[in-house]
């Protein structure tokens, strides 16, 4: 499996300050026995709604899974669900849930998380908050789910091959 994690923030993308919940992520997911095995790599992109469906589209090309971090709350410059919503084709209610179920489990500040997961062709995006807290937590959902999420993604895009060659 192939994961794109994407950190979108305007502090980490000018400098002013470094990226810890990308890291924390890809170290999540190399030291997971369920993902151990995949291609992770990270990206960076500013809190720019273009830019960042820009590279949304752009990773939908190489991955079967992107899980972005950042931009989720109720800040001006907080656009990272606008961005996932004009491109994906497919929303994915279960997962938002899930997420949201978990993260208010551990805190009632987690109802200010604006999240969104959805499908683009053949990969699944997913937001998560861009603590590094919320990103632990909000792992503990996605780890068990994403494998099975791209196999079914896998399958339906095969099917439809397959459908249409007759």
């Amino acid at each position: 499996m192939r994961i794109a994690i994407l950190t979108v923030s305007d502090s980490c993308w000018n400098g002013t300050r470094e990226d810890i919940s990308g890291p924390i992520l890809r170290q999540l997911i190399i030291n997971s026995n369920i993902l151990s095995n995949s291609d992770v790599e990270n990206f960076l992109v500013s809190d720019e709604k273009e830019e960042i469906a820009h590279m949304l589209i752009n990773l939908c090309k190489t991955f079967d899974v992107i899980v972005s971090t950042g931009g989720t709350g109720f800040s001006l410059r907080d656009v990272t669900p606008e961005a996932t919503q004009n491109v994906i084709e497919k929303k994915c209610g279960g997962i938002e849930t899930a997420l949201h179920m978990r993260s208010l489990q551990a805190t009632p500040f987690a109802a200010l998380s604006r999240l969104c997961a959805g499908i683009r062709g053949s990969t699944l995006i997913v937001n998560l908050p861009g603590s590094p807290k919320a990103v632990k937590e909000c792992f503990e959902v996605i780890e068990k789910i994403l494998p099975h999420a791209v196999d079914l993604l896998t399958a339906k895009v095969a099917n439809q091959h397959h459908l249409s060659n007759h």
